[in-house]
This record gives C-alpha cells, structure tokens and sequence, in this order.
C-alpha cells in the first residue's frame, strides 16, 4: 500500500573497482620521473586502492635519451615495493612492464625481442612524443603484431598534432589506446580533455588508466570520478583492463 512512497535506494558510488586493474602508472621507486622513494610509491598505491583499483602493472618510462631502464633495473625496484607492501601488511598484486618510447633504441629492443610486455606477453604499451609523431612506425607495429603482442598506444589525447581521423588511422593500422583518466578532468588543458571526450564519445577507448606519478595526479585521478565521460566508462564497462 505504501510502496509509492518508499524511499528509492541510494546507487552505490561508482569507482575504479569496475576496471579493476591500472595498467598504466610510474610507481616503482627511482626509476624514472615517477615516485622518486619507495615511500613515494606506498602513498601513491594507497590512493589507487582508495579509487578501487585492486591490481597495479606499473610501467616505468623506457626512454633511451633520459630512462635507459632495463628488465634488470625495472625488476630490481618492483622487488623492493613487493617487500615493503609486504612489510606494510598491503594486500595489492602489483606486476611491471614498461612505458616504451617510439625511438630507435625500442625499434632494436623489438627485433631482438627483449620487451617488458603484460596480460602474460599480449600487450605492450608505448608512448610518442608530445611534439612530433616518430617518422616511421607501420613496420614496426606490423612486426608485433605478428609476433602476436598488441601495442597500446599510451594517452593519444595527448598528441595534439594529430586530429580525430589521424588517430582513427593509428587504430586502423593496429594501435588500441590507452586514455588517462585525468585528461577527461582537463589536468593537461582544454584541447586535450576535448579530444579524450572525442575519443570516448566515438567508441575508440581500450584502456582507461591513471598514468600516476605523483601526488597532484593521485587527487586528479579520484577527482576524475566526478567527471561524466569518466563515470560513463566504468558503467558501460568498454575497456579492456580486466584482461591483464
């Protein structure tokens, strides 16, 4: 009789527990431009549990001129965070692959088939540079493609030379992307929170992650979960993080 006027149940707060996995983020210590100390990468894992995130790949930049990180060097520091989550009583799987930048040096590593990849060998994620595309990638992406590994290509918003159709390229030629989260927030402008959105908006987002650093980009990321295009991702679930 009085069901009309029950009150309707608050929907729980979505949060990053429905992508489960980030695949994207620079917390192994002093490595690279990320976390700089081991207690670095605990206050920023913690945050990531805090937004829902239940397993971490961290991907440490691979970068010849300026991070000449090696299997060595990456497995070296995702020891020592391993044996200080343990000491913490922190309860998270963290892997690690890499953040490949598009230079010559990564065009050797791929002919030598020395890559730090994830999702057991699938995926690797790689990254151009902010001013100009590399002059020639085709070969190199059909090469992996062959090998059966799957490039991603890390934040495309981001590389505000290319327009909506050139990106639709990339894809076409094998790419799936990877969009950071805080782009939809407009952390790195307006121009690149608009070409995030384009890229949602046209069902051309594989990955969503928080390419965490640091701490600003901690409060951006759970900020990021206020944002619509972001809480239009994790509800239609159109991204293939839980696969790695």
């Amino acid at each position: 009789m009085f069901g009309f006027f029950k009150r309707k149940a608050k929907s729980e707060p979505l949060n990053f527990s429905t992508i489960g996995v980030d695949m994207h983020s620079h917390i192994l210590p002093g490595i690279d431009d990320g976390a700089a100390t081991v207690e670095d990468s605990i206050i920023l894992i913690k945050e990531m549990m805090d937004g829902g995130i239940q397993k971490i790949i961290a991907t440490p930049h691979i970068m010849w001129d300026y991070y000449r990180n090696t299997p060595e060097t990456v497995n070296s520091a995702l020891n020592t965070l391993k044996a200080e989550l343990v000491k913490q009583g922190i309860n998270i799987p963290v892997e690690a692959a890499a953040e490949y930048f598009f230079d010559e040096h990564f065009i050797e590593l791929v002919n030598n088939n020395t890559l730090l990849t994830m999702g057991n060998g699938k995926y690797i994620l790689v990254e151009f540079g902010f001013i100009t595309a590399p002059p020639a990638f085709i070969m190199t992406v059909q090469k992996l493609r062959g090998a059966g590994i799957q490039p991603i290509l890390a934040h495309p918003e981001r590389y505000l030379y290319y327009k909506i159709d050139e990106l639709k390229n990339l894809k076409d030629w094998g790419f799936q992307f990877q969009i950071n989260t805080i782009s939809l927030t407009g952390y790195y402008g307006k121009e690149t929170k608009k070409m995030a959105e384009e890229l949602v908006d046209r069902g051309m987002v594989d990955f969503i992650s928080s390419d965490m650093h640091h701490l600003r980009h901690a409060e951006a990321f759970l900020h990021s979960l206020r944002m619509p295009y972001v809480q239009r991702l994790l509800s239609q679930g159109l991204n293939n993080n839980l696969l790695l």
